[in-house]
This record gives C-alpha cells, structure tokens and sequence, in this order.
C-alpha cells in the first residue's frame, strides 16, 4: 500500500494520482472508483450493471477453426444421401469460374445421424459425446455469413465486419460490463496457434487497449513471465518508484485515456503474479474431474486443457473467455479429406466440450454461462465429384449451438433446404448470433456503440435482431 501523504488534496486528484500508482493499491483503487460514473475513462475495467437484467454473467465462446460440415454434424439430410451423385447447377462462390468446378453433383454425408437426448435432437456420429448433450441445446441450423474466404469470414464472426478489422465480440463485451474480477484479464483466449485473421480475431481495435484479448498458450507455463523475478520487497520498491513516473507522465498528458489503459494493464499484470498461476494450476482438480474431461494428470495441453481451464476461469470471474481448437495448419479446413481431417479434430474436441457443459451444470454455473460453439462457415453438400474426399468453404448455411445462460435448451432453431446448400426457414445472419449473445448478457446491441472517426460503431454495424426464439 502506498504512505499517506501530508498533502492538502482532493478526493479526485487523489484518484488520479492513485491511477499511476494502482500496481500497488488495486483494491483500494476499485473502492475508490466505485463511485466514478459507469464509463469513468481513470477505471476502464470497473464491473459495471448490465442495460437490464442479465441472464448470462460470462460466455465461454468455443471456435472451431477452418469451417465445420453442417451436413456432417447437427444439421440431417436423408435427401443428401439419397440423391448421392445427382448433378446440380450452382452460382457457388467457391466455385464459380474454377477450372474442374464447372459441374457439381450432390455429395452424400461421411457419417451418420441418430436421435438423442429426451428432446430427439438428430446428431451425426461425428460428436458422440456432445450427443449426449443434447437437452441442453439450443441448435441454430439456419446461420449464414457474408464471405466464403477464411479471413473474411473468421473476422466477420468475431467483429460482425467481413472486410476490415473492428473490436472482437469479447472486447465489446468486456467494454459494455467491465470486469468482476481485476487480478484477471476481462477477455482470456486459450488457443495453441494463431487462427485465420490472427491477432484480429481478439483485438480491441479503437476501444480502448484495456479491452483487448490475453492470449494464452497450453503448455507447462501458459502465461510466461508472470511470477516474481525478484523478492517481493525489492519489487514493492520498484513498484513504488514507477508509480511516480506514471502519475506525472500521466498528468503532463491530461490524463490521456490510452495511457490509463497502459497503466491499468500494470495493474492487471501485478494482480495476475497470484492469481493466475493457481488459476492455470490443475494439480487440486479431483481424478473424476480430470477423468471426465480426459485429460491425464499434469496434461498441460490439448482441447482438454482449454476447457477446464476455461471452467475455472468462469469461477474466477473472467467476463468473456474463447478457445480456438486450432490454427491455420492444422483446422476444419476439410478440402481434401472429410474424413481425414474431421474425425481427429472432432475426436479431440468432442468429449472435452461435452465435459465442460456437464460440469458447469453439476456446479451450477451453466445457468449464468453462456457457452457458444461455432465454425466461420460450413462445408459445401457439394463437389466437382460425388467420389470427391473433401468439401468446399460454404458460408450459405451452417449450424452452431448456444447453451445455459439464458438459452432454451433441447431445441432446434431454423432449417435448410432438402440438400442442406441455403437457408429454407428463420435465418439466422452473424449480426443475429452476436445480437443475441449480448442480449442474454444484459445488452441492448443498438446501444452498446462507442464513438470513433466521427461516428458511432457497434459490434452488429446497422443491422442484427435478436433470436426471440430461443431465449428460455
């Protein structure tokens, strides 16, 4: 804790004061600026009331990188198999004008579908395990997106812009609530490698830095350079002289709002020696629960990994947290081999993620967690031969799922039609999807906007309603 000082100041100027110097305060800081209005600039973090009552407190937003096959996972055709090899005519964007694309025929499934669950939900057996789960979905079988490219539609599900960089989702979230929790970031991303879009994916572009996503890595130490390099006392005398440095830089600069970020990212980093390494420690997880996620004790890696470690942090009050189950090397990217790239990626995230929904809600968190599962696109019914191993990028229809926070659970929302290539009933466009994620976390997508370049931005740009039919 900082000395008092003998000078004669007031409340405000010793806020101020105290923002350059937080490294060492952070609780009395949080005190202090409780009182602050709810977008005080000194406390861009602060945990702030939702427009109106939430039914989600935080999301676990699970991306599958690459593009998942609808027609191979929740979205059944018995026509698709039954017209295997039936010749089409398409305007495909994938297709069009491409040399050995100039006739399509119908490409029947890879796996077969089956009801589960008391709700009858069809799912292929691709996802055994999230099967299972059924009665706690809400399947959206009718999304769509505006860009068949992987870039543009990666970016295009995390910033609802397809064509330029914008505020990821989890920034804007983290910018409309703030964060319960400052010894941890508000936005967390668990992802191995870099996805399609890279950093962008989880940037805060022009919302403040403060916002923006911490990436971390799986492995035996997933936030590097966290823990003391030096005895607490030395630090403490560091700490202390960089406090100084910070609030008159900060007071020459009136108080510019970027520098606050920066400073408050300090606080962040001070409060993370402690509370992020035993976040990331798994060593006091009971054998039942490593069992059921399948993960081996002392496992530091694997999609495994990323789903506990998301549980916890959801326990710890991280606001928005996302995991990539892969990058650009190694994705859902199916062209050449349904079969040989989809089975071992969905091997490998399938028992994980139904692991996490069963223990969210045996710990009685699903019911204020907003878990997401998603792809950029889905995968073409189609290709240039009904023999052919893989599938094309398809952003004309794709299936995703929403569960607990607020969701209905064991139903299907939307369809396509008979061979799964469009939409048939009750789209679902991405500025949909994101409308009705803030919504269930207390957010009115039409006016959680924040001025730049001399207009107001939003995460649904000019468009987006929310899915009334899904909401419990």
């Amino acid at each position: 804790m900082l000395p008092r000082s003998d000078c004669s100041c007031s409340r405000r100027s010793f806020v101020r004061s105290a923002v350059a110097g937080s490294l060492l305060m952070p609780a009395i800081l949080s005190e202090l600026l409780a009182e602050d209005t709810a977008r005080s600039a000194s406390d861009p973090l602060a945990s702030r009331p939702s427009q109106f009552p939430a039914r989600a407190k935080s999301v676990i937003f699970l991306f599958m990188s690459g593009g998942v096959s609808h027609v191979d996972s929740f979205d059944p055709k018995p026509k698709l198999f039954a017209d295997h090899g039936k010749s089409i005519k398409l305007d495909h964007p994938e297709t069009r004008n491409r040399p050995g694309y100039e006739k399509l025929f119908l490409k029947r499934p890879q796996w077969e579908f089956h009801r589960h669950g008391k709700c009858g939900t069809e799912v292929s057996t691709l996802f055994p395990y999230m099967a299972e789960c059924v009665d706690d979905l809400a399947v959206l079988r009718s999304l769509h997106a505006d860009h068949s490219n992987h870039y543009n539609a990666t970016l295009g599900m995390h910033t609802g812009s397809f064509n330029q960089a914008r505020p990821s989702i989890g920034s804007w979230v983290s910018y409309g609530l703030g964060t319960p929790n400052r010894n941890l970031p508000s936005f967390v991303v668990l992802a191995p490698h870099m996805p399609y879009a890279g950093g962008q994916v989880w940037a805060s572009d022009f919302l403040p830095g403060s916002h923006q996503g911490t990436l971390v890595q799986p492995g035996a130490e997933p936030m590097a350079n966290v823990r003391p390099r030096v005895p607490v006392a030395q630090q403490q005398r560091e700490l202390a002289a960089l406090a100084e440095l910070n609030r008159d830089h900060l007071e020459r600069h009136d108080h510019d709002p970027d520098l606050v970020a920066r400073i408050r990212s300090f606080e962040t980093a001070f409060g993370m020696q402690m509370a992020a390494p035993e976040a990331f420690d798994l060593s006091k997880e009971s054998d039942a629960t490593l069992a059921l996620y399948g993960l081996p004790r002392g496992g530091t890696k694997g999609f495994a990994w990323q789903c506990l470690v998301a549980r916890r942090l959801v326990e710890r009050g991280v606001r928005f947290i996302e995991l990539i189950d892969s990058g650009s090397s190694n994705n859902w990217d199916a062209h050449g081999d349904m079969i040989g790239q989809h089975a071992p990626l969905a091997k490998n995230v399938d028992r994980p993620i139904a692991a996490l929904l069963k223990d969210l809600k045996r710990r009685g968190l699903l019911d204020e967690t907003l878990v997401v599962w998603t792809s950029e696109f889905g995968r073409t019914p189609f290709n240039n031969s009904a023999d052919a191993k893989g599938r094309e990028h398809h952003p004309w229809a794709f299936s995703s799922w929403l569960a607990g926070g607020g969701v209905k659970s064991g139903i299907v929302h939307g369809s396509t039609d008979e061979y799964g290539i469009r939409v048939a009933e009750q789209g679902v466009h991405v500025h949909d999807f994101h409308a009705t994620i803030l919504h269930l976390l207390g957010m009115d997508h039409t006016r959680l906007t924040y001025r730049h370049a001399g207009r107001d931005f939003r995460l649904t740009d000019v468009s987006g309603e929310v899915v009334r039919a899904i909401l419990a």
